[in-house]
């Protein structure tokens, strides 16, 4: 049963539903988390390896955490030409985007005369790349991590993504790390990994910063080593609203409105849109639609759409665009007859993608744009993974003697004010020295 709502008639409550989402509450996971994180850190690859037996793969060993050049050259064989194709290409349009989205590696302003302002750009040294494995494979989430990672100079780039149940990694994802340039892949995921990247083992490097989405067990695992190593952007459930207006085919708009529903049941998908015409038609064809899919992710599009999801309708274009803010999408279909009007009134989404030819999967796979996104309305304050993760910011300044003349009185002053008696000595005493008036 697809759910239908009407914005005006929702109740404060059904209203605060949909907008936290499935909001999944990962405290009951905690004290697991911390245990499998405690062992990792005093154990190492024991505790990895023990971790993974449970968990994943019965007949795992230690030999077999690290992915080798064997494993790479055995999934290339084993992965079909098509697909390798389909990978290469997502690669070359992922790349080229990613390659625009590089800052000058530094910039200086002149704010006064001889006051110099700038930024020197540098990659992060190292990055843990956490690519997830569920009922499949996500070689596509490789190529969103690995690639502006690679162009941003990350020096060492390393991927942990679980086995599967025969102890390997999965034969595309090593297919997919091998096009990007990434060679250090290791067999592990879940706690365990994420432990293993924040404080190292005996044969996993620890990482400045790892990134990439996970299962809750993952999430519980960032949410406790916050602080000890940076966890990256909140990726949670996926999430998607398609925007319409009374032009779009609800046929389409129907289609797309699966998409990111089949992702799991804690997914959310809403059609917003204020046609009644195209609601209502969009939610006879939906049953056909969702009949099509294989069983069980029929049962996730199912649970999506009469819980977290479904239909909204709203009493103009403009009320269904201040909702899509409020929300803040994870991912946006804007099919209206005229998209890039409505871009422009758009402030809050992971991504926008405008028209009936730019369908969510499009995006997900190989347009070119990342598709590792902010969800949970984070879409607010954070944006997709860019090669900005990976790189950092450092201010340059200088001064020349005519520049440093017209601060220096200020600088005291404020020093002085602030009641910091070793900066303005700082100050006045360097004047002294150098003969500053």
């Amino acid at each position: 049963m697809v759910q239908f709502l009407e914005l005006r008639l929702l109740s404060a409550e059904t209203r605060a539903n949909i907008m936290r989402r499935a909001e999944q509450d990962i405290s009951n996971l905690l004290p697991l988390a911390q245990d499998v994180i405690d062992r990792v850190h005093k154990e190492g690859d024991a505790a990895v390896v023990e971790f993974a037996r449970r968990f994943d793969a019965k007949e795992f060993t230690a030999s077999m955490l690290k992915a080798t050049p064997q494993d790479f050259a055995a999934a290339r064989a084993a992965v079909h030409p098509d697909v390798i194709a389909a990978i290469e290409l997502a690669h070359t349009n992922i790349l080229r985007f990613h390659e625009e989205q590089m800052p000058e590696q530094m910039w200086f302003t002149e704010v006064q005369p001889g006051i110099m302002a700038g930024e020197k750009i540098t990659p992060i040294a190292s990055a843990g790349l956490y690519v997830p494995r569920g009922k499949g494979a996500f070689p596509s989430v490789m190529l969103m991590l690995a690639t502006p990672a690679k162009v941003a100079g990350v020096s060492r780039v390393i991927v942990v993504t679980p086995p599967r149940p025969d102890g390997k990694a999965d034969d595309a994802s090593l297919v997919a790390a091998e096009i990007c340039g990434v060679a250090e892949v290791y067999v592990v995921g879940g706690i365990q990994a994420v432990a293993a990247l924040a404080y190292g083992t005996q044969s996993i490097p620890k990482v400045d910063k790892i990134i990439g989405p996970g299962s809750s067990y993952v999430s519980a695992a960032k949410r406790l080593l916050y602080g000890t190593v940076d966890v990256g952007l909140p990726a949670g459930p996926s999430e998607a609203i398609i925007l319409t207006d009374e032009n779009v085919d609800p046929r389409l708009a129907a289609l797309d409105l699966m998409v990111e529903a089949e992702h799991g049941p804690e997914s959310a998908a809403l059609l917003v849109t204020h046609s009644r015409a195209v609601a209502e038609a969009a939610q006879a064809i939906l049953p056909e639609y969702i009949a099509q899919l294989p069983e069980w992710r029929r049962a996730f599009v199912s649970n999506v759409l009469s819980s977290y999801g479904g239909i909204l309708l709203t009493e103009s274009l403009e009320e269904s665009i201040q909702f899509v803010n409020d929300y803040a999408p994870e991912h946006l279909e804007v099919l209206v007859k005229d998209p890039f009007i409505v871009l422009n009134k758009i402030k809050n989404a992971g991504e926008i993608l405008l028209g009936e030819l730019t369908p969510i999967p499009t995006a997900n796979y190989a347009l070119g744009l990342n598709a590792i996104l902010p969800t949970g309305g984070f879409a607010r304050t954070f944006s997709s993974v860019s090669v900005w993760d990976f790189l950092k910011r450092t201010g340059v300044g200088y001064l020349s003697r005519e520049g440093y003349e017209r601060l220096q009185g200020a600088v005291a002053t404020l020093a002085d004010y602030e009641d910091f008696p070793a900066h303005a000595f700082a100050i006045r005493k360097r004047n002294e020295i150098l003969g500053i008036k």
